[in-house]
């Protein structure tokens, strides 16, 4: 094995000067500029299991460019590993969310699997890691890498995106698992404060810093509607009477791209026409995320209800995701439930794998199908947070998502979206899309909210700044003697 280093870009922050007033954006430059002489030749380590295909990969990659831009010197690591070692920590990841995932035991014979791999993976990184370095870790993959790491002198924090907000048997399973390699850390953070397993980890060293969005990446930077069309149109996932332009985006190091691969679409007929409405989906190919429980009940709507609505559920390339060997067996079994639909329903349903050999270009993708929707649903049976819910929300548009995990930080019920008490009750998740798509009015109205919603809350600056207090907290402990660096509450 051999450890892979994304490739980074450098942003400047200067571009959320568009956003922010100057007053805040004096207060951002200076407490960079001291963050920065703060970490004078010492890198900031990040470590995860995948580049691609992800919410944590897309916030990663997007605050080290930034922790770049600001003179940082920010470095990503992604550990390589067996398929047999991504399943069993894709057991744990279903785990955490409470869920039994496949069932299969996490014993003696998967925490040998577990820490060797892990072990491998630190052999090579912590000779480049020195004493007083930041080293943060990302969620369970490479979490048994961090006793090895503790050793260099880093600070290490554990970064956790996923939880659950109650423990049950297989949460306590995955804690238990987990706890003994993490709990050496200096800190960890996560998403929620409900997250934090207080009978396992240190709570005095748990903080929450919840995830962002960057605004300006290829995913949530501002497209017009010929481009949206022209995009969408390219990859198939929409006709129109006009034929498609050339629309340009910006690629994350300011360069100009074009989306040139098609999306692999399974459906029957032809695509929708541009003027219908669409019920849209991202997410990854996972039962957490339950797209079969979105295809059952958008089959509840009756015509009347249904207002000529098509439905896209749309994912990643199940090639293109390493660190999920369960994305094509729920791709598969969701083309089995899509080809048992009426005829008629049947044409109305379009299930989009994206392509994911250009990071750039799937999130353009992204965007533009995210910013043609008419309504963006996230029906998780649980989630860690649900960025997709923020980055619907920044283009306007109306969400109607569970009432699981960290999506009720970001929609008050009725306000920036609809929330369901109960994912599995489908005949409430008709109901909700033909409410929205009853009323454009009110829809365009919880856009509305939304966008102003994610603006205060969820910029990836805010994240930044929030790093940049816990390592100036790590600073003041003493590295062989951890110290409580903060409660589990928001960072000022």
């Amino acid at each position: 094995m051999s450890l892979h280093f994304p490739q980074l870009t450098v942003l400047s922050l200067d571009r959320y000067a568009t956003l922010l007033s100057e007053q805040d954006m004096r207060r951002v430059t200076a407490r960079i500029a001291s963050l920065r002489a703060q970490l004078s030749s010492r890198v900031v380590w990040n470590v995860s299991s995948t580049a691609v295909g992800g919410g944590v990969a897309e916030m990663v990659r997007s605050l080290l460019a930034y922790a770049r831009g600001a003179g940082v010197d920010a470095r990503w690591v992604v550990i390589q590993g067996p398929a047999e070692f991504f399943r069993i920590t894709k057991r744990l990841h279903n785990a955490i969310h409470g869920s039994v995932g496949d069932g299969s035991v996490l014993g003696e014979a998967e925490r040998r699997l577990f820490e060797r791999v892990n072990e491998q993976n630190a052999a090579e990184l912590a000779p480049m890691v020195r004493p007083r370095d930041i080293v943060i870790v990302h969620d369970p993959q490479p979490a048994g890498m961090i006793p090895a790491l503790l050793l260099r002198g880093a600070h290490v924090v554990w970064r956790c995106h996923i939880g659950h907000d109650r423990v049950n048997a297989d949460v306590e399973a995955a804690w238990q698992f987990l706890a003994p390699y993490v709990r050496g850390a200096h800190a960890y953070v996560f998403s929620r404060a409900a997250y934090v397993p207080v009978s396992h980890l240190d709570a005095l060293r748990a903080v929450v810093i919840p995830p962002s969005i960057d605004p300006f990446s290829a995913k949530n930077q501002r497209l017009d509607s010929e481009c949206v069309r022209s995009i969408l149109t390219r990859i198939g996932l929409i006709q129109s009477i006009a034929p498609p332009g050339e629309c340009t985006f910006t690629r994350e190091d300011g360069s100009p791209g074009r989306v040139d691969r098609l999306a692999d679409v399974i459906r029957e007929g032809e695509p929708p026409m541009e003027t219908a409405p669409l019920v849209v989906q991202v997410s990854r190919w996972d039962r957490l995320k339950d797209p079969s429980g979105v295809l059952a009940g958008f089959a509840r709507l009756d015509d009347a209800r249904a207002h000529g609505a098509h439905l896209v559920l749309a994912g990643p390339s199940v090639r293109g995701v390493s660190d999920d060997p369960e994305g094509a067996g729920v791709l598969a079994a969701l083309i089995d439930q899509w080809r048992r639909l009426p005829d008629a329903l049947r044409r109305r349903v379009h299930l989009a794998s994206l392509p994911t050999l250009e990071v750039d270009e799937n999130a353009a993708m992204v965007n533009a199908l995210q910013r043609h929707a008419t309504v963006v649903v996230q029906k998780s049976l649980n989630e860690g947070f649900g960025l997709t819910v923020a980055e619907a929300m920044w283009k306007y548009k109306p969400v109607i998502a569970s009432r699981v995990g960290g999506i009720v930080d970001q929609i008050d019920h009725g306000v920036q979206g609809l929330l369901l008490d109960d994912p599995t009750d489908l005949d409430g998740f008709a109901d909700a899309i033909a409410q929205v798509l009853g009323d454009p009015a009110r829809a365009r109205l919880m856009g509305d909210r939304g966008h102003q919603r994610v603006l205060e809350s969820y910029l990836g600056l805010e994240s930044l700044l929030r790093y940049g207090a816990l390592i100036e907290r790590l600073d003041q402990a003493t590295i062989r003697q951890p110290q409580p660096v903060a409660p589990a509450v928001l960072i000022s």
